[in-house]
């Protein structure tokens, strides 16, 4: 039985040992530039490429709608349909679906 012990405690009798080991676990997890921060910035920069990507697609989205007002016939169609806008002896009828009209609940 003692040799069994001595035998997984033998490398821990070794200063060079000891030393590396208390080395790796100084640089993995308490120094400044360790393992975990490292780890944290990294999902961080992740994160942040993410939202990039999502203003890039909402930037194309914005200048496909400024292009679109640019135009005569693009304002006209934003004016009726957003606002409900019509021309003088013009009659405009709004058809809403049951399924597209938000619920009260209080008459519920």
């Amino acid at each position: 039985m003692a040799k069994l012990k001595s035998k997984y405690f033998k490398p821990f009798k070794n200063i060079y040992f000891i030393v590396l080991l208390g080395f790796a676990i100084w640089m993995l997890f308490f120094d400044a530039h360790s393992w975990l921060f490292h780890h944290e910035l990294n999902t961080d920069i992740k994160e942040l490429e993410y939202q990039k990507q999502h203003y890039k697609n909402e930037m194309a989205k914005d200048n496909k709608a400024i292009k679109e007002l640019s135009t005569e016939e693009g304002v006209e169609r934003m004016a009726r349909e957003t606002y409900n806008m019509k021309k003088p002896n013009e009659d405009i009828y709004i058809i809403e679906y049951e399924d597209s009209i938000a619920k009260n609940n209080q008459d519920e």
